[in-house]
């Protein structure tokens, strides 16, 4: 299926998309409503967070530029250091930000 992309078809691509991430998103919470929440499913709900950002970023420790690690190991560091997430991750956009612009 090929569409152009001219204005009427970026604006098809457009509304599909929108509903397909409004389908995906009020689909899960349509059958989550069936799901009994124990303790078992908090635990595997809280863990799916957490796999989908180490998921995002560990490919940028092995393959990202040397910006990307230094944001990675600021961010990290700061974290550790303070258990304040926006503080860390101001320091490691200014890392990135400054490893991008001196190196």
């Amino acid at each position: 299926m090929n569409i152009e992309t001219t204005t009427p078809g970026i604006l098809l691509i457009i509304a599909i998309m929108t509903l397909v991430t409004l389908v995906t998103r009020f689909g899960g919470v349509f059958l989550m409503s069936f799901v009994t929440i124990n303790p078992r499913v908090e635990g595997f709900i809280n863990a799916m967070a957490s796999s989908v950002l180490i998921a995002i970023l560990a490919p940028l420790a092995f393959d990202g530029d040397v910006g990307a690690r230094l944001a990675l190991g600021t961010t990290a560091m700061i974290m550790l250091a303070t258990r304040k997430p926006l503080p860390a991750i101001a320091a490691g956009i200014l890392a990135a930000a400054l490893g991008r612009y001196l190196i």
